[in-house]
């Protein structure tokens, strides 16, 4: 499984435009086949860099989405209408929604990492990162990551 934009390539610059000095929309994303027995995917976005690259002391969420389906490709840019099913956990806002890179300070790494898992998670609501990744345990078959940077100018 391999995970892609069309916005930037992995370890590239996130255009302003999918940040908070931008239009603060999710960028497009596009995924290859999960494995076979894949019954649902789930996506966190989150940045370790958190506040400062120099002096990292937390990790900040800004994307956690599952129950995606097993049969979706990808998320369109600004992916408001998700695919029928996924569902959205609760980012470091405490907002059931993406929210983009706004470092403090320096250049952050933004991973995107997507994940097949052998179940679905109907009985989680809004879940933090920590509940979704808890949940997942021992149901992931693969997972996939693209890595994007920002730094406000």
């Amino acid at each position: 499984m391999k995970l892609t934009s069309s916005a930037f390539k992995d370890h590239g610059n996130i255009p302003s435009e999918y940040t908070c000095q931008g239009k603060n929309v999710s960028p497009p994303l596009s995924w290859t086949s999960p494995p076979e027995g894949t019954k649902s995917l789930a996506l966190i976005v989150d940045d370790p860099d958190a506040p400062d690259p120099k002096a990292p002391k937390m990790t900040w969420v800004h994307w956690v989405l599952y129950d995606l389906p097993s049969a979706s490709r990808s998320l369109p840019r600004a992916a408001h209408d998700l695919p029928p099913g996924t569902k959205q956990g609760l980012n470091d806002w405490h907002k059931p929604e993406y929210g983009g890179p706004c470092p403090p300070v320096g250049r952050h790494r933004y991973f995107f990492k997507l994940y097949a898992l052998d179940t679905s998670l109907p009985k989680l609501v809004h879940p933090t990162k920590q509940q979704l990744l808890d949940a997942m345990d021992g149901h992931i078959l693969a997972r996939a990551q693209l890595i994007g940077s920002y730094e406000k100018r």
